[in-house]
């Protein structure tokens, strides 16, 4: 008799990479009994103190906002919450190309049945330490040297997968089992290979 496993999924919106394997992790969901508790994690944080290209700390300047909504909307109604936002904010940037204005975020929280208030939290710094312990939760299990989108399960944590593209159906469930397998050797670090797709985000 199989038991459910509890996977948690830290993100932050504005990764293209942690959006595929998040709506890979999805399909999981359909054709495997797992359930995905979803946390916050912020890339900016992660890197204000690293050597990173300016064109890339560029692309970070406006990461706190998304960040900082998606932390005062957990703030008050729950992590039940966090999918739905992170659909709609991950739908507008990847799938629509927007960039995360104050009326995308709007319009997201509005998709997702949320007040529009909440969209005042993208300038309130006052969300950063409720976003700096959910960030430390899931990358203290990686390390420093990875980022989102980072997955833990059964007492294992690891960055990844990386993919370009969410397998669906049975296809993303054989993924899974392939990523649990791997995982279950505490000798093994890492996987790596050149990427020589383009991100699908179909």
């Amino acid at each position: 008799m199989s038991t459910r496993t509890n996977a948690d999924f830290w993100f932050d919106p504005a990764c293209p990479f942690a959006w595929i394997t998040s709506r890979w992790i999805l399909e999981v969901e359909k054709v495997r009994d797992i359930s995905v508790t979803w946390h916050i994690m912020s890339l900016a944080y992660l890197n204000q103190d690293k050597d990173i290209p300016q064109s890339y700390r560029d692309y970070l300047k406006d990461a706190w906002g998304p960040v900082r909504v998606l932390a005062a909307a957990e703030q008050k109604h729950g992590k039940d919450v966090l999918l739905p936002l992170y659909t709609a904010l991950g739908t507008a940037k990847h799938l629509d190309g927007k960039t995360f204005t104050r009326e995308v975020i709007a319009e997201a929280l509005e998709q997702a049945g949320l007040e529009a208030e909440l969209v005042d939290a993208m300038d309130d710094s006052s969300y950063d330490e409720w976003i700096k312990t959910s960030h430390h939760l899931g990358m203290d299990q990686v390390g420093n040297d990875v980022g989102t989108p980072t997955i833990a399960f059964e007492g294992e944590a690891f960055f990844g997968p990386v993919i370009s593209k969410a397998p669906k159906g049975e296809e993303a469930g054989r993924l899974w089992d392939g990523f649990v397998l791997v995982t279950k050797f505490p000798y093994v670090y890492e996987l790596k290979r050149a990427r020589t797709h383009e991100l699908d985000f179909s």
